[in-house]
């Protein structure tokens, strides 16, 4: 398949580019599969009503049919179209953080593809605070079945170049429109009852919700990694944002994870640690990778998939991550490190 690209400047989308937009939704309107940027990540978008197109999206990323998709809308009449019931609850979150990266889950009408919601009698929503992609889904005049825009199981794309380097030739269009903000998915949360759950921590954090709403619970599969889990959302089961060598969670100081690196090395393995702007002078290893300060979680998130994917283009044979506090980003952060390390933790008191 020749997979078209075409650029788009999101601060002036309604410009001379706009024409890429039509024909990108075009093609979304034949139900092929296009990917495009969002604030979060870079998704993979079709038509999410029609079973043929959302199953070119499981094709192409060689995702488990098990796992469901992220419906994304650009208004709430479409919302009001794909659930059966907007609970109180979920119209608190969505009125304070749409567009943004909160997906909710409530129950569905009848007409999504099931593929889409892996037989499950709800659905996640959402709706992207992106200029591009809130055009491309307007301009289709489809809700949009959307993933990550990367290989199943890889680091999500933050960048066109992250989407080319898995998908090139496997889809019909990618519509280039830069870095993405946030850096890691969506926050979803299940609003289907008085008390909404976090299945997936993300850019909108337990605290910020908790603002709005009161009481927030966490799923307690999210710290499981079971392979007869059933998977209530996306993101809750597999190990998903993988580099190529295995990676493990070090838990403990800089001399510690020092130790753990200088240990392997002497085992003759090639070492790549996953640092801070704070430690990435104290750490001697092979390849020592910095993503963002701890002075501001946020930097980490938007780098973390990124530095990744970097590690992929040097001969680590293992990688080392320091660990973060788990409070506010850093519970998404810690999140995709421990899916990305399969749940490979090295404790300092262990």
């Amino acid at each position: 398949m020749n997979t078209i690209k075409w650029i788009v400047d999101k601060n002036n989308v309604k410009t001379d580019s706009y024409p890429h937009i039509q024909q990108a939704a075009a093609l979304l309107q034949r139900d092929e599969v296009v990917a495009f940027p969002t604030e979060t990540v870079y998704g993979l978008g079709a038509n999410a009503l029609e079973d043929s197109a959302v199953a070119k999206i499981f094709k192409a990323k060689g995702r488990p049919s098990d796992n469901p998709l992220i419906v994304h809308i650009s208004n709430q009449q479409q919302l009001t179209n794909l659930v059966d019931n907007i609970t109180p609850v979920a119209k608190k979150l969505t009125e304070v953080f749409w567009p943004g990266p909160l997906t909710i889950i409530l129950k569905k009408k009848t007409g999504i593809s099931e593929l889409v919601t892996a037989g499950l009698d709800t659905v996640a929503i959402r709706m992207p605070d992106h200029e591009i992609a809130l055009a491309l889904i307007e301009e289709s005049g489809l809700p949009l079945a959307a993933p990550s825009a990367n290989l199943s199981g890889k680091p999500s794309p933050t960048l066109a170049k992250h989407v080319e380097e898995d998908l090139n030739g496997k889809i019909a269009g990618i519509v280039d429109g830069g870095a993405t903000g946030v850096g890691l998915e969506s926050t979803v949360v299940d609003c289907t009852g008085d008390i909404p759950v976090i299945f997936r921590p993300g850019g909108v954090t337990k605290e910020q919700l908790e603002k709005v709403v009161g009481r927030v619970d966490v799923d307690p599969a999210l710290e499981k990694e079971e392979a007869s889990l059933k998977p209530k959302s996306p993101g809750m089961k597999y190990t998903h944002y993988a580099p190529v060598a295995p990676l493990y969670i070090v838990e403990g100081g800089p001399q510690y994870l020092q130790h753990v690196v200088d240990k392997a090395r002497a085992d003759g393995k090639i070492v790549g640690v996953l640092s801070t702007d704070e430690q990435i002078n104290r750490i001697k290893a092979d390849v020592v990778l910095t993503v963002g300060t701890r002075k501001d979680m946020h930097t980490i998130a938007a780098h973390l998939y990124e530095v990744l994917r970097a590690f992929n283009e040097t001969s680590v044979d293992i990688i080392f991550s320091e660990s973060f506090p788990q409070v506010g980003v850093g519970a998404a952060i810690m999140n995709r490190l421990q899916k990305a390390a399969g749940h490979k933790i090295v404790k300092e008191n262990e």
